[in-house]
Formats: C-alpha cells, structure tokens, sequence
C-alpha cells in the first residue's frame, strides 16, 4: 500500500447524523471489553427510562448490522489483499459481537431487539480500489466514534454509559488501524472529537 493521501467520497459526518432521531443519537454497540460486564447485568430504572435506553440500543443494533454489512461487501470486492481482509473480516466480528450483546441488553430491559434491513446501500461504484475501501471503512468508524461519544450521556444506566464509552474505544481503534494502513496518522486529526 502506498502512503499517499486519497480522495475522500465518504461524508464522515453521515453516520452521525444517521443516528440523530428525536433526542436519540446511537449508542452504537455497547458492549465490547468492560462493558460486555455492564450489558450483561442490565439496567435498573424506571419503566420511561428502561424504553429510552432500549430505543438508543435499538438504534445502536441498526448500525452495527450496518457496519457487519459495510464489512462484507468490502471484504467481498477482492479488492482487499489478504491481511487486510483478514484484519477488516476481525472489525466484522467485533461488530457482530457488539450485536449480540446489544440485543442482550434490549432483551434484559424487556424490549425487542432490532433486527437487520434486507439491504444496505453502500457506494459499491466507488470502490475501485483497497484505499477506497479502507477510506469507507474509515469513514464509518469515525461516524460510529462521534457517535458513541454523543450517546455516552444519554443512557439513564450508568453501566450502559460505561459500556457505550468502552465501545468508543473499540472504535476508535478501528478507526487509528485504518488511517495507517491508509498512511495516514494513526491518532485522530484533532484533541478532541464532535
């Protein structure tokens, strides 16, 4: 892979502004490391409170199903050499188990877990090469970390807050590996993110 910069076709904010609903920004998979502990031991609060956390997950479920598609079709193009492949069908798995444990916690607060659309429209005619796909995959793990980052404190279950800020983490270093196989810098571009 070479270091060069390449054009950028992804709206970073997208994702972001996808989850905006109402007062509901996506919690987008909380439950990776630590907060897998925290999703499992469910949420204790009023019955108001149990419905909002249970559509911010169920907002979260949408996303990750979209995430573990946006994987698929990048790692289905053959445009990927192999340990890139290997390495973004790992970030595929990361966000089905984000999934699972999501649609753990909706059922723990007596919801009904999201399930997965039929189809996703991903830009598949801009995908010409390994950096555009590594750029759209980028492009979404930025959006998700904006986004848990924006749900973080809109959970009434401080375990769940704590679960949607390890999630941050797990995204964020999604997000680092894919600037550097890009050749850009890891660390994001900025001291704070939005």
């Amino acid at each position: 892979m070479t270091q060069k910069n390449f054009p950028s076709f992804l709206d970073n904010g997208r994702r972001r502004t996808v989850f905006a609903g109402g007062a509901l920004l996506s919690g987008a998979a909380v439950a990776l490391l630590a907060g897998r502990d925290a999703l499992a031991q469910g949420a204790r609060a009023s019955s108001a409170q149990s419905e909002a956390d249970v559509r911010i997950l169920n907002t979260a479920i949408g996303a990750e199903f979209e995430a573990v598609a946006a994987y698929q079709v990048g790692a289905e193009r053959g445009l990927l050499s192999p340990g890139v492949r290997t390495v973004a069908l790992q970030f595929q798995g990361h966000h089905k188990e984000h999934v699972a444990a999501l649609a753990a916690a909706v059922r723990k607060l007596g919801g009904h877990p999201a399930e997965a659309r039929g189809s996703y429209v991903f830009p598949i005619d801009k995908l010409h090469s390994e950096a555009d796909v590594l750029r759209f995959a980028a492009g979404l793990e930025r959006g998700a970390v904006s986004a848990y980052l924006n749900a973080v404190p809109l959970f009434n279950s401080r375990d769940l807050s704590q679960a949607a800020a390890s999630i941050l983490g797990d995204e964020a270093m999604h997000w680092a590996v894919l600037r550097q196989v890009l050749g850009e810098m890891p660390v994001v571009p900025s001291a704070f993110m939005s």
